[in-house]
């Protein structure tokens, strides 16, 4: 079983990456959803994150569900 690898440096500017969070929005054209506190991997230097793919798949039931009640704004953090 192949398991992803991922540089220990940004490969943006080569600075350290490192466990930490991040806020992820998402513009739905009607309205927005901004979910908090995101566990991600974020780069000292330049502040780039990258979201693995189980947090992914959480925040895309986050967004499809703030899609079906088409509220303008939702503010919410990941649990």
């Amino acid at each position: 079983m192949k398991t992803n690898t991922f540089p220990a440096s940004c490969p943006l500017c080569g600075g350290e990456k490192q466990a930490g969070k991040t806020t992820f929005t998402v513009d739905l054209g009607f309205g927005v959803v901004v979910v908090r506190e995101v566990p991600a991997t974020v780069c000292s230097q330049c502040g780039a994150d990258w979201i693995n793919d189980t947090i992914a798949e959480k925040l895309e039931k986050i967004v499809d569900d703030a899609r079906e009640r088409h509220n303008l704004v939702e503010v919410t953090t990941l649990t």
